[in-house]
């Protein structure tokens, strides 16, 4: 009998065949926390095969604390009131994953269930596209990152404060192909890395400034383009640190270079035909009325989903004129100055370019977030404002395209927002929004680099 490829799992019986086959003691079983970070364990094959059938417990504190492990004090679901109880997590065995560093190891991802189900994010993404599932579509996404890479370890940063770094290569250099053969041996690595776990990389270029990299991951299913992503992220910088150098996915590191983006690509097909529900060879730019409304719902809730795209206080450095990311909830044809960027094309290249998301947001957040905003125009059947034509940034907007200005106001907006509870559910928004206002609080106890120098001596 032919070994099972890791791909080829469909069920709870292929793991423990492909398991057996493989003669492995344990296996790695993972899942995301709220700010998309990977958390797991290494789990002994007699209690791997028990949660493949009954699931698994884990301490909820993964859900309680900040990406420091700093327990937050203003959520509902957990905390010190609750005791901190486990939660129940179910093994998703279709996601299985070889470990390329790690001989014959596989990696499985779970996702919680149980009460813990409502703020899970790869749930929360899950319901989303069951929800377009009713409506007679299929969601199908890609992400696009912008990451530098540095000559730094975990140690050297800490011991440099985080100043003076060492990037991969200096200077600009978009686009380089002297850059990319010079260093041809690491992206031969990370493209090989990425075939093995199944985020294939369709496009890897440097970008502007000096380290930076931009990685294409390849279109899927929506849920699947969600797993792709988190775990392209999480094991780039497993890939960087085990060869000395270190990969960073901040929404901005340096007042210096543009920003990381996380740029998102979307689009539907209909559910029974497989055609696409975006392409319309009749209407201009190919834009069919379900893509129109789609995009005007994505542009109507952008200011009030902003906090699932931008999460962290860093997220709004990147948000400024001129550098590469939107300031305002607009949308054009071919234009990257807007924030939604309409790519006409086939009915198999007909997309929507999502340009607001940074490299920082949690991969199924923003998926989730951009799919249903787009259904709710569908829904709602709204129509999207006069496209832009030119540099956005120079042009005057209407007062209702104003996207919050920090996480705080986001977070507020995400919270007031009834088409996010409807959406979403109530459980999600209320711990999501909290965690952000965590996050704000937090930055607010510390004092800045810039407040020492502006005001130690002359105020």
């Amino acid at each position: 009998m032919s070994q099972l490829s890791p791909r080829h799992i469909t069920s709870a019986d292929d793991a423990r065949r492909l398991v057996e086959e493989r003669g492995l003691t344990h296996v790695k079983v993972g899942m995301f926390d709220m700010d998309g970070v990977m958390l797991g364990k290494y789990m002994r094959r007699d209690k791997f095969f028990h949660a493949l059938d009954e699931g698994f417990a884990f301490c909820d504190v993964v859900l309680g604390w900040d990406s420091k492990d700093e327990l937050y004090d203003n959520v509902k679901y957990t905390g010190w009131h609750t005791g901190y109880p486990d939660a129940q997590l179910r093994i998703v065995p279709e996601s299985c994953r070889e470990v390329p560093a790690e001989g014959d190891m596989l990696l499985f991802l779970a996702e919680f269930s149980g009460k813990a189900e409502a703020i899970c994010p790869r749930g929360l993404l899950r319901r989303v596209l069951d929800q377009a599932s009713a409506m007679g579509f299929n969601a199908h996404g890609s992400l696009e990152y912008e990451f530098f890479m540095f000559r730094e370890t975990p140690e050297s940063i800490r011991e440099k404060g985080f100043r003076n770094l060492t990037p991969l290569t200096p200077d600009m250099m978009g686009y380089s192909m002297l850059r990319s053969s010079v260093h041809a041996e690491l992206y031969h690595e990370l493209l090989a890395l990425s075939e093995a776990m199944d985020f294939p990389i369709e496009g890897l270029h440097t970008e502007t400034g000096p380290g930076v990299l931009e990685a294409a991951i390849g279109v899927d299913g929506a849920l699947a383009a969600g797993d792709k992503g988190a775990l392209f992220k999480t094991f780039t910088k497993v890939w960087a640190q085990r060869r000395g150098l270190m990969a960073t996915f901040m929404a901005k590191w340096s007042p210096d270079y543009p920003g990381q983006s996380g740029h998102i690509h979307l689009s539907l097909t209909h559910t029974d035909s497989g055609d696409s529900a975006f392409f319309d060879a009749d209407k201009p730019y190919g834009m069919s009325d379900i893509q129109r409304h789609f995009v005007a719902g994505q542009q109507q809730l952008m200011p009030e989903f902003l906090a699932m795209f931008a999460p962290t206080i860093n997220s709004y450095t990147r948000l400024i004129p001129g550098f590469w990311a939107p300031t305002e909830a607009t949308w054009g044809v071919e234009n990257r100055t807007t924030a939604l960027r309409v790519i006409p094309g086939s009915a198999k290249s007909q997309r929507v370019e999502y340009r607001l998301g940074s490299a920082d947001a949690n991969p199924y957040l923003a998926l989730a977030a951009a799919i249903a905003a787009g259904l709710y125009g569908i829904q709602q059947r709204l129509e999207p404002d006069e496209q832009v034509r030119g540099n956005a940034y120079e042009l005057d907007h209407p007062e209702h395209q104003a996207l919050p200005r920090t996480l705080w106001e986001a977070a507020q907006r995400l919270k007031a927002s009834q088409p996010a509870r409807a959406l979403f559910g109530d459980d999600f928004v209320e711990h999501f929004a909290a965690t952000r206002e965590w996050e704000e609080r937090e930055f607010r106890r510390h004092i800045t680099d810039w407040e020492l120098d502006r005001y130690f001596e002359i105020i």
